[in-house]
């Protein structure tokens, strides 16, 4: 990638500009931090897992997609 350098004055002229910054960014080393995947192990009974793969077909997603998405939205509306 070619570096694209512009002073930090001009950066933030085109930031209020609402113009394309991402020429004059190196996102190769960029993080998202709190969005690192962690694993965890849950063991769940057989009855739950049929259940959750019937949901996750219906919706044409894996178990693991739709036990995130489950716990996800029980997290953001409590």
């Amino acid at each position: 990638m070619k570096k694209n350098f512009i002073k930090a004055s001009e950066f933030d002229r085109k930031f209020d500009s609402n113009e394309d910054l991402l020429k004059h960014l190196d996102l190769s080393n960029s993080k998202r931090p709190g969005l690192e995947a962690k694993s965890v192990r849950i063991d769940f009974p057989s009855w739950m897992l049929d259940g959750l793969d019937k949901e996750a077909k219906k919706l044409g997603v894996t178990r693991q997609a739709i036990i995130k998405l489950w716990v996800s939205d029980r997290l953001h509306n409590n």
